[in-house]
């Protein structure tokens, strides 16, 4: 199926980990920086996350309780028009339909307003449904219990015109991904810093509820310094 071009671009410390307290330590912020910088260098006019790292920063938190009843919507994707001329979105992959909104856009400090799509599984309730159309937020379906990576981007591509998406986070929607052969380059800016936490989140994570799947290679494109202690490091996945 036809898709857009796909990279996932992460930040990470020295042991792989892409949250903890490795953050907070003044060696990460030049790496943070150029992390943030490096996302133009792609162009990409779509962002895609898993529903950890929305409920983490982007999203108003869960879903309130909602009622039941009320006008229905079939389970068919749905585009707002207007989100989609502003032709920049944020891709929530959002299988059950657990996130909370307050409106269909996302305004990050530095960073052009982008429309919110929720890619959605036919786990999702009429009721949530209900809740993303009074908000204008676009969403569409693939697959029915787990997310068919593939046909969101087929989709995303289709619907609205998406030719360059960057994946970014957490750990498992980067797995999922790359375990079916969606993503064409890896990102990496590594700080100089080790974490050690038994808790944080790796780059790459499978879910206990997917199957084991197999080891990914990639080759190396380019490894650059991005300053006297951080590195930026591009990858290729081998096919």
């Amino acid at each position: 199926m036809e898709k857009p071009f796909v990279v996932c671009h992460m930040l990470a410390s020295l042991d792989g980990k892409i949250d903890g307290a490795f953050f907070g330590a003044p060696e990460t912020a030049p790496a943070l920086k150029a992390y943030g910088e490096l996302r133009g260098f792609y162009d990409c006019h779509a962002t895609l996350y898993g529903t950890t790292t929305m409920l983490g920063g982007y999203a108003d938190g869960p879903a309130p309780a909602l009622p039941e009843g009320g006008a229905g919507y079939p389970k068919e994707d749905y585009v707002n028009v207007d989100g989609r001329a502003l032709g920049n979105y944020i891709v929530s992959v959002d299988s059950k339909g657990a996130l909370g909104w307050h409106a269909n856009t996302i305004e990050k400090k530095g960073r052009a307003k982008a429309h919110v799509i929720e890619v959605l599984t036919e786990q999702v309730t009429p009721a949530y449904l209900r809740y993303l159309r009074s908000f204008g937020i676009s969403y569409l379906f693939a697959g029915k219990q787990t997310i068919d990576c593939a046909l969101a981007l087929h989709k995303l591509k289709k619907l609205f015109a998406i030719d360059r998406l960057m994946i970014a986070g957490g750990g498992t929607v980067n797995w999922s991904f790359l375990q079916e052969g969606l993503i064409d380059e890896l990102s990496l800016v590594i700080a100089p810093v080790a974490d050690g936490g038994t808790t944080a989140v790796s780059i790459f994570e499978r879910a206990d509820f997917l199957p084991a799947g197999q080891p990914v290679a990639f080759a190396l494109k380019e490894a650059k310094a991005v300053d006297k202690d951080s590195l930026w490091l591009r990858y290729e996945t081998k096919r």
